[in-house]
């Protein structure tokens, strides 16, 4: 097959990919009528070059959270700063992995004596900059490099040791009939960091609100608060805090 035949091909794959959320490598060999070895490699090339993730026997999206910014928007900007106002001094909370948890850590540089957990060498990173450094807790666990994350059991059982005021925790997409949904499929970690959590805050983007991706993370009966921004319609948000979710839709000056 010609060079310029693959390479339209792989444009295929990955539009069948970003529209359905996910694709198997057996479903596109059939779609596009060749070898499953074939598929494979193309999956390959692909993730190499950053345009998908391989997962169990097919591929999905790169999540959003994991495109490089060089800083956060200001929608994100945003969501961080309304949840970190959520966070009194001598505060203990867990927050997981992601591009919006992170925004909201320069909005904790003023608070006092916060014990931090989480799984995130971002958050990390961010955290140890801080003008009043809290007191840093790591889950370890097994190192997940595309998400940038420690996941697995021991990371779980860490976490289980420990209770929390709040966990801050992102999403992929918000489903509105199930709750927050993401790509990665190790969604244990993220479960018990509800678990051990008097009070659970996602934050999401509005553009993410009735995005629906397979793998359920947090039911709405786990939910405490949804931080999102002003984009949200009316509706929307009356369906939300239907389900006992408190809203908090943060202003962005893009909206104003």
């Amino acid at each position: 097959m010609s060079k310029r035949n693959t390479q339209q091909r792989r444009h295929q794959i990955l539009a069948v990919v970003t529209e359905n959320g996910e694709a198997s490598v057996e479903e596109l060999a059939r779609r596009f009528e060749t070898s499953e070895v074939t598929i494979r490699k193309d999956l390959t090339a692909m993730e190499n070059h950053g345009l998908l993730l391989r997962r169990h026997g097919g591929a999905i999206p790169v999540p959003r959270e994991l495109v490089i910014e060089e800083a956060p928007s200001e929608v994100k900007r945003a969501i961080g700063r309304a949840a970190a106002a959520l966070i009194p001094d001598h505060h203990r909370i867990v927050i997981d992995y992601g591009r919006t948890t992170a925004a909201m850590i320069p909005e904790l540089n003023h608070k006092r004596g916060l014990v931090v957990m989480t799984n995130s060498l971002h958050v990390a990173n961010a955290l140890r900059e801080l003008e009043n450094e809290p007191t840093l807790l790591m889950t370890g666990g097994t190192w997940d490099p595309h998400f940038e994350a420690f996941q697995g059991r021991v990371a779980e059982q860490v976490l289980r040791g420990y209770d929390f005021d709040r966990a801050f925790i992102g999403a992929d997409g918000i489903d509105l009939d199930r709750g927050t949904c993401t790509f990665n499929e190790q969604i244990g970690l993220s479960r018990v960091m509800a678990d051990v959590a008097r009070e659970v805050v996602v934050l999401a983007e509005s553009s993410k609100v009735g995005r629906r991706i397979p793998n359920l993370e947090l039911p709405w009966e786990s939910v405490s608060t949804l931080v999102t921004d002003a984009g949200l319609d009316d509706a929307t948000a009356a369906a939300i805090e239907s389900l006992g979710v408190k809203l908090i839709c943060a202003e962005v000056s893009a909206y104003t």
